[in-house]
């Protein structure tokens, strides 16, 4: 048995919290809200983030942060990307106090405004050398809410140290969950954040009553473009073709358990961007992605028409038809360009 600390409770933070549970760790989970905490751990249920499911008893929920990282030998944060500075910054200074190394984990998706950070860079920048082991990219196919109901899923584990990858892999591996190894921390960051994009744009088209084929249209181009961009940061290409790629670039454009296809689904019906956020209740990190990777397209002259119609959609108030419209009346060019 090992102890894990996992920051974040929100849907996924909270079910992979129970599902180290279930394989036996010692496993305590942080909260920032008290009520959330103490509903926790009296009903232990999560409602805000997954209704009517039932946590193991055996989890530990606190809103010390310090109760939940002291003497952990792994520490899995699950916060979205604008808040996960702050979070690793409060880290960085608590393993410091408490004199310690953990492997460092993290299961986020996105890329952070103005810096374009990957999170992976944000927590190294936070965390002193000295205060952790590693930091593992825990990626891929993988919706809460299917986990919770031990659907198989299969995820990979990257980092430069695959040793490290592969105490990950053996820590949530189990008869419903596979996690693979892989040493491409820069591709599986940029195929998680990525991937979101294109979410937003397949929920837009199933909103707008676009059918199967505009939708495989639009996810094999959008695989093109998140390959394009992580390749120009020294990813590689093969990343892209695995379960941190097209993997859960698929899931997150054909299911309505991706809140990013369902903001981008509501955008097509017609509903205007702060209305849809304010309603979702969680964050959309796709929204906030497309800026960040329109931005350092431009810097890198990488071509991403995709992205590009999605900024405009939201950040210059596009109608969504038109910039359909411009995105097939392109000059046409070679598949393989």
């Amino acid at each position: 048995m090992s102890k894990v600390a996992v920051l974040g409770a929100g849907s996924w933070g909270s079910i992979l919290a129970n599902l180290l549970t279930g394989n036996g760790e010692d496993t305590w989970l942080w909260a920032r809200d008290p009520e959330q905490v103490e509903t926790f751990n009296r009903w232990h249920v999560n409602p805000k983030y997954m209704e009517d499911f039932k946590y193991s008893t055996d989890l530990h929920v606190t809103n010390n942060m310090e109760e939940a990282v002291k003497d952990a030998e792994f520490v899995l944060i699950v916060i979205p990307t604008k808040g996960i500075r702050q979070v690793a910054t409060k880290l960085g200074k608590l393993l410091k106090k408490l004199n310690m190394k953990p492997l460092i984990i993290h299961a986020t998706k996105g890329l952070e405004q103005n810096t374009y950070n990957r999170p992976s860079e944000i927590i190294a920048e936070c965390v002193a050398p000295e205060n952790r082991q590693d930091i593992v990219v825990l990626s891929g196919p993988s919706h809460a809410e299917d986990v919770a109901i031990q659907d198989m899923t299969a995820v990979t584990a990257a980092c430069t140290d695959l040793k490290a990858a592969e105490r990950v892999q053996k820590l949530f591996s189990n008869n419903y969950f596979r996690v693979y190894t892989n040493d491409d921390v820069i591709g599986a960051e940029y195929g998680a954040a990525l991937k979101n994009i294109i979410a937003l744009g397949a929920g837009c088209l199933t909103g707008l009553g676009y059918k199967d084929n505009a939708r495989a249209a639009l996810i094999t181009r959008g695989l093109a473009e998140i390959r394009r961009l992580g390749v120009a940061f020294g990813a590689n290409p093969f990343t892209f073709i695995g379960l941190s790629g097209v993997g859960d670039l698929v899931v997150t454009c054909t299911s309505k358990n991706s809140r990013n296809w369902r903001a981008g689904y509501q955008l097509g019906q017609g509903r205007r961007l702060d209305d849809v956020i304010s309603h979702m209740g969680m964050v959309i990190e796709g929204v906030y992605t497309v800026k960040a990777a329109h931005e350092l397209a431009a810097k890198r002259h990488v071509k991403m028409p995709i992205t590009d119609a999605l900024y405009r959609v939201l950040y210059e108030d596009e109608d969504v038809e038109q910039a359909i419209t411009e995105l097939m009346n392109r000059s046409v060019t070679t598949e393989l360009e």
